[in-house]
């Protein structure tokens, strides 16, 4: 992308809105360099939706002209009927929570944990884990889930007296 704005291109790729083919878009709009940046992913997928909903292009075509699939035009309708403009930013890649420490887990670890006098360490937990369900945890993570879930029991707590 020579010649392009450096700063611009930074933030664009730091917020996970830099269109990794902006080559790909055809759109008049977008090729005249004017105001319209086919770097910048949430403006190509804001225009892509605007000219279909505007009559303009049927879905097929306008994904090909923005330089998108045509799945994307139907997952960026979505995201802005339910969330506005902030629905077309990416969301963070990877799991959204832990995927190691279910439910179960944290139960047995609750259990080892009151079970032992004096409590066992949370490395010692950590291998416990390891031994009974065959996952690897690290200790800083089966602490936060411990006290996650003594938060949750008192939050339970307060409330039921209320």
């Amino acid at each position: 992308m020579a010649g392009r704005d450096q700063g611009k291109e930074a933030s664009l790729a730091a917020s996970r809105t830099l269109n990794p083919h902006p080559e790909r878009v055809t759109d008049p709009a977008f090729t005249s360099g004017a105001f319209f940046d086919p770097a910048d992913l949430v403006q190509v997928k804001y225009e892509m939706v605007r000219a279909v909903e505007a009559g303009g292009l049927g879905a097929g075509a306008a994904a090909a002209a923005f330089g998108l699939a045509r799945q994307s035009y139907y997952n960026a309708r979505k995201a802005l009927a339910g969330h506005g403009l902030a629905g077309l930013i990416p969301a963070r890649p990877g799991p959204q929570g832990g995927h190691k420490l279910t439910a179960a887990v944290v139960d047995f670890l609750e259990q080892q944990h009151a079970a032992a006098d004096p409590a066992p360490s949370s490395a010692q937990l950590a291998a416990a884990v390891a031994d009974q369900f065959g996952v690897t945890v690290h200790k800083r993570s089966v602490q936060r889930a411990l006290a996650a879930r003594r938060a949750a029991g008192n939050q339970q707590q307060e409330a039921a007296k209320r």
